[in-house]
């Protein structure tokens, strides 16, 4: 297949590109500076713009555009920012499909599309939840409808947070644990998505090469856990004591709404359609994936 990948110099974006091409896939990657390489194509989200002949025989569009949620405080600007940084995006790739007729449109999304599920386990049939980063999901979707009005499969990856080797989730969290400051969150019973790197690279290949699916896919191992367990086993990863908790006031404190939806709440969210559809995941507990991740 010959595919056009948005956002292909970020984590995923980075070892995507990488995994595509080693199975015989040819990929363009959207670059929003002067392009320099032949595999670059140049856009301007903002503008509208992308390089005349991009999408000349393209089979699939990929994007995972989309500013960092966890890196700085939301601000009424940074919550702004997450929403454009989104939303314009995918809406310019949407009907760009739509006017070069591509066949296939995988958009990123998140499993926060759920808000806060408690101990509800919940899979892609599950309505929208409430919270800011529900409603950021809903748009970010909604913005791909010209290009599923034009008849194009759209792939909604809902994904969990990745635990990679370098960067991410973990980048963060292991300087934390590795000396002695990791810590459960609140109460700790508040569930915790998650997905290994190699299964999310696996699973955005699989429905791109799988034409049966389409529609919301969650992006998250079998077995999501909670706070308190995924703290436990990040502690025996690095081989680290982690016996403190952070009280929930402090964190809603010092971090506000950002606290509250990304910390402190989550969805117990599985992956009914890949599980459907005959996926095998790599890594199917926290166990596993953070030994992939952490190796000794």
């Amino acid at each position: 297949m010959r595919m056009v990948v948005a956002g292909s110099s970020g984590l995923i974006g980075t070892a995507l590109v990488s995994n595509l091409r080693q199975a015989g896939h040819e990929v363009l990657r959207l670059v929003r500076r002067r392009p320099t390489a032949p595999d670059e194509r140049g856009w301007d989200p903002p503008a509208g713009r992308i390089d005349d002949g991009t999408f000349a025989d393209v089979d699939a569009v990929v994007n995972l555009c989309g500013v960092g949620i966890g890196d700085r405080p939301w601000s009424g600007s940074r919550k702004q920012l997450i929403r454009d940084s989104r939303t314009v995006p995918t809406d310019v790739l949407a009907c760009a499909v739509a006017e070069h007729g591509v066949p296939v449109l995988a958009n990123a999304s998140g499993v926060n599309y759920y808000g806060d599920t408690g101990s509800r386990e919940v899979d892609e049939t599950a309505p929208q939840g409430a919270g800011f980063l529900a409603e950021i999901c809903h748009d970010w979707e909604a913005a791909t409808a010209p290009a599923a009005t034009a008849g194009a499969r759209v792939v909604l990856l809902r994904s969990a947070p990745v635990l990679s080797p370098a960067g991410g989730l973990l980048g963060r969290l292991r300087p934390l644990f590795r000396f002695m400051l990791g810590a459960r969150l609140g109460d700790g019973r508040q569930f915790v998505p998650w997905i290994s790197l190699d299964d999310e690279i696996g699973a955005i290949r699989f429905v791109l090469e799988n034409t049966d699916v389409r529609g919301p896919v969650n992006l998250t191992a079998p077995n999501p856990v909670t706070n308190a367990e995924f703290t436990e086993a990040l502690a025996a990863a690095v081989d680290r004591p982690a016996p403190f908790a952070v009280p929930a006031v402090v964190l809603r404190t010092l971090l506000g709404e950002l606290a509250q939806e990304t910390v402190l709440t989550g969805p117990r969210a599985v992956p009914g359609v890949l599980r459907r559809a005959g996926f095998s995941f790599r890594h199917n507990t926290i166990e596993e994936a953070l030994a992939a991740a952490i190796p000794h």
